[in-house]
């Protein structure tokens, strides 16, 4: 077997079975935060942590950049001390929550990430945000666990490969970033070293 070609085979069946409504639904999130300022928080663990933080920076930065009106997007499990006091101080299922609980107004945007669907932490978070008048988004992988059946749209990437799951998820938000980039960006550059180091 080309394992090479195995991996890159399912990451692209994968892609192809993407509900598109779902991620439609994504970009109109994105735009109704933005357009309102509103916060949009996103969280996971490990690889899925690692796609939160990218997307937050991306928002932050790239998607915002030049605008009057920026996105508020915020990426919980950056906040390394923060989690580890609460882990430390209570369990590692509240590491999310108690930081939503901080920051979160009606209205504002929870993206869950969770490769599994069931990472208990990011099931709470989501669990507090539709409790308390959050819209929520659930990217899960596998069979999607219980974050599938929590939140108002769902991100699904349907196959039992941890590491397809991750990129796709990440291909995802690349996508809400260049819809949103196209609605509000008239001009096309992201800094001028950035410009010239493409050029």
């Amino acid at each position: 077997m080309d394992l090479t070609q195995n991996y890159l085979d399912t990451l692209k069946a994968t892609l192809d079975q993407l509900d598109h409504k779902q991620i439609d639904s994504m970009i109109e999130l994105f735009g109704y935060a933005q357009r309102e300022q509103k916060q949009i928080f996103t969280f996971g663990n490990g690889g899925s942590g690692a796609t939160a933080s990218h997307a937050a920076g991306d928002f932050i930065k790239g998607a915002s950049f030049g605008l009057e009106k920026r996105f508020r997007m915020i990426c919980l499990n950056d906040n390394l001390p923060s989690m580890m006091a609460i882990a430390n101080d209570t369990d590692w299922s509240q590491i999310f929550i108690e930081s939503l609980k901080n920051y979160l107004n009606p209205g504002d945007v929870v993206i869950g990430i969770s490769g599994s669907g069931n990472s208990e932490n990011v099931i709470k978070a989501l669990q507090y945000a539709q409790n308390n008048q959050a819209k929520t988004i659930a990217m899960c992988g596998f069979k999607g666990g219980k974050i599938a059946a929590l939140a108002d749209v769902v991100i699904h990437a349907k196959v039992n490969d941890m590491e397809v799951v991750e990129d796709v998820h990440m291909a995802v938000f690349n996508v809400v970033k260049k819809h949103m980039m196209a609605r509000l960006h008239s001009e096309k550059s992201m800094g001028s070293t950035y410009d010239a180091r493409i050029q």
